[in-house]
């Protein structure tokens, strides 16, 4: 056996301290990788927006609504493809009534049109284009309601009041990270012809897509100049500058997170170093008797390090295989589920993972240097005569 060998076995001499020191290692790679799968998930839907579409809002806010008629000037800008619009319904499941979900009152013929990305097979998208009451709902929502193509649901309004009545005509799916799958999208005829006349012919905001995603800047531009001269002006950007401006209003938690993500692996790193410390005080004499049998200063560094990096390892991979079970299926779908518009793809990334293993692997052996600097460096009388 090899030195290396040997000092991996050493591991072992401590099973109790050593099983609880990895897992101690194994949860704080746990937590490092929950809290920067979280941050990533945060980014998808900027990072995965689609290059060709714009969204067009009220230039003072977002929650206050622009003319539907906006839409046809809109569609008459050089290098508008198409554009539809949507408007933000706020509806519950009585049933389920702190779960939050995405419902939006949205343009039927050109919706998903804009949105290819969420895939409607034909039969339930001509099904939906002739019911005025129909909906559809997304794979992860049509789950977590317990609804199938076909049945009836009642939503509670919370922005209109009132119970509102829908058929579900179609599920669709995501070919794009970026896309909520947990949301209900249905006929904006429906929500405008049942709302108080003042509140009629009045949308959220305007989706286009772009012939040529290199013009969209010059295409922003046009549009809100358009409307600059209006009594309602407007603000037009691409939809990832409008998911970065949204997030920017969560960038001291998104720091948070990302300090308190280093923070764990430097706790750590401590544990670690305390834990191989009080190893090497503990076999003293026994590093004395091999400096004595001839082993070099350089040997006895190398066994301490050898143990820190195979504690290091384990630490690192049961870590990554926790994070699994706990945060994707566990964490993740939850997010996906109640969270979808903030978390469209909640996923441990191998990147991550990978990233995990490599940094508990370092700090271990980080924290392995001061302990075996003092190890090889005992004077082998010194050490014979140290008892515990």
């Amino acid at each position: 056996m090899n030195i290396v060998g040997i000092g991996i076995r050493n591991v072992w001499r401590n099973k109790t301290r050593t099983g609880l020191t990895v897992l101690g290692g194994a949860v704080a790679v746990l937590a490092f990788i929950l809290l920067r799968t979280v941050l990533w998930a945060w980014n998808v839907g900027a990072e995965y927006a689609a290059k060709d579409r714009l969204a067009t809002r009220n230039k003072i806010s977002f929650i206050l609504p622009i003319p539907k008629r906006y839409v046809d000037t809109v569609r008459e800008v050089p290098g508008i493809k198409q554009a539809t619009w949507a408007n933000w319904f706020g509806g519950k499941d009585p049933k389920l009534p702190n779960e939050f979900f995405a419902t939006l009152a949205v343009d039927p013929p050109t919706f998903f049109e804009v949105y290819s990305e969420a895939v409607v097979k034909p039969d339930d998208k001509a099904r939906w284009l002739e019911d005025r009451r129909g909906a559809i709902v997304g794979d992860v929502l049509a789950r977590k309601l317990g609804v199938k193509v076909g049945d009836k649901l009642t939503l509670t309004g919370t922005i209109f009041p009132g119970d509102w009545d829908f058929n579900i005509d179609g599920i669709y799916e995501a070919t794009a990270k970026s896309i909520d799958r947990s949301q209900l999208v249905f006929h904006w005829n429906y929500l405008n012809e049942s709302v108080p006349e003042r509140r009629r012919d009045q949308i959220g905001w305007i989706v286009s897509r772009v012939d040529h995603p290199e013009d969209s800047a010059n295409i922003t531009a046009a549009v809100d100049k358009i409307f600059d001269e209006k009594d309602i002006q407007t603000t037009t950007m691409s939809e990832r500058a409008m998911n970065n401006s949204f997030m920017a209003g969560f960038s001291a938690i998104l720091t948070a997170l990302d300090i308190v993500s280093i923070i764990i692996l430097l706790i750590m790193m401590l544990i670690l170093g305390n834990t191989i410390a009080m190893g090497v005080r503990e076999r003293t004499r026994e590093y004395g008797v091999l400096r004595a049998l001839g082993f070099s200063p350089k040997h006895v560094a190398t066994f301490v390090i050898g143990e820190a990096l195979t504690i290091g390892l384990l630490s690192g991979l049961i870590g990554v295989a926790l994070s699994y079970p706990v945060v994707q299926q566990g964490m993740g779908r939850w997010l996906e589920e109640n969270m979808g518009s903030f978390f469209p793809y909640f996923r441990v990334n191998a990147v991550t993972a990978a990233v995990a293993v490599l940094l508990s692997v370092t700090l271990a052996a980080v924290a392995s240097l001061i302990p075996a600097r003092q190890a090889s460096q005992l004077s082998i009388i010194d050490a014979l005569r140290r008892v515990g």
